[in-house]
């Protein structure tokens, strides 16, 4: 259980559903062909690092950021800028790297020395400005972002579509740069979340729980909290930024919308939520069930209202309209947390019997 860093999901239930979760993701190029599902698994990797970063912040320490989203933007601008600057070259990915994640903890560093000495109303507040400067600043300087209609790039030759690496003649499948880059997408994505997991296991990652729980006492005994807090807002931001490129890279993308919208923010809480606040598992859970749910869900209600109406019941049809599938959405999310008010993982740890541990 190394490579979990000594906190296995401790649970039979939850390690079946993240081993399915885990190998569907590994096969969807072979399981499920066509874009959208290879989109849809693609965006599940991205966002359940993403999430997971986030939820090392509001989980962890308790700490509650409105720019998460802005240090994701960094880490896509960057790779986009610099591929649509120098061309599509591996040393223009080089400094898409370079510049973003030290771009993005840097930045981290100085929002929260400057805001985690006091309440932590502040920071919010603190973060809400500046990520909503950023995403100004963004949209009005068209010359290096593209503005509003954002930048597209080439990637490298090996990751573009055209690349065959595999012959389809060869295996029956074909290997392109496209199935290339969504397993470096999935790799870096399964690489980040298992850093995340080690670090919330370490002494640090106890102690920012302690903080959580009781920062007058966590300093009472001791500990520097604005020290760890802003340490595990770098450690987050830098998580973030990752994702964003990984974003990036598989969009040939960056914009406003796809990148800097605070309804990104929105959907990582929504996320966070419905896996369980305080568990780097409910990551992977949470961005699972609401991706899929909010892209297979209008299709899903399309079949079963015309399942309805074949059958001749009343109201339902109109009721599962696909243009409700927001609403239905909505519902689900209520329904998770009235019955999981933990967390789907905090859920199935809790009731996982006497072994089942607090969730990590």
């Amino acid at each position: 259980m190394m490579i979990l860093s000594g906190d296995p999901p401790r649970s039979r239930v939850l390690t079946l559903i993240l081993v399915v979760i885990i190998l569907a993701l590994a096969a969807t190029p072979f399981l499920f062909p066509g874009a959208k599902a290879l989109n849809v698994a693609a965006k599940i990797c991205v966002f359940a690092a993403l999430v997971a970063s986030y939820d090392l912040l509001l989980g962890y320490t308790g700490s509650v950021s409105f720019a998460h989203t802005m240090f994701y933007g960094i880490g896509s601008y960057a790779i986009a800028i610099t591929l649509y600057g120098m061309g599509p070259n591996w040393a223009a990915v080089a400094t898409g790297i370079v510049v973003g994640l030290p771009l993005a903890a840097l930045l981290a560093l100085a929002i929260g020395l400057f805001s985690l000495r006091v309440a932590a109303i502040f920071f919010a507040m603190i973060t809400l400005a500046v990520a909503s400067a950023f995403q100004v600043l963004a949209s009005q300087l068209s010359w290096l972002t593209g503005g509003e209609d954002g930048r597209s790039f080439q990637l490298p030759e090996l990751l573009r579509p055209g690349t065959v690496l595999i012959s389809k003649n060869l295996f029956g499948f074909e290997i392109n740069g496209r199935i290339l880059t969504f397993y470096l997408v999935f790799a870096v994505s399964a690489l980040m979340i298992l850093a995340l997991l080690r670090v919330v296991n370490s002494p640090f990652g106890r102690v920012l729980q302690a903080i959580r729980e009781n920062r007058f006492r966590a300093e009472a005994l001791g500990f520097r909290t604005v020290f760890h807090l802003t340490y595990a807002n770098c450690l987050a931001a830098l998580v973030a930024a990752g994702a964003g490129i990984l974003n990036a890279l598989w969009l040939r993308y960056a914009g406003p919308d796809t990148s800097l919208s605070f309804s990104i923010m929105l959907d990582i809480l929504l996320m966070v939520v419905i896996g369980g606040m305080g568990t780097i598992y409910g990551a992977i859970i949470g961005a699972t069930i609401f991706i899929l749910a909010q892209n297979y869900l209008q299709s899903l209600m399309g079949v079963a209202s015309k399942a309805a109406s074949e059958a001749g019941l009343p109201l339902l049809p109109g009721l599962l309209h696909p243009d409700r599938w927001l609403l239905w959405l909505g519902l689900l999310f209520i329904a998770s947390v009235y019955f999981f008010p933990s967390g789907v993982v905090g859920r199935l740890r809790h009731g996982g019997g006497k072994n089942a541990a607090s969730s990590h």
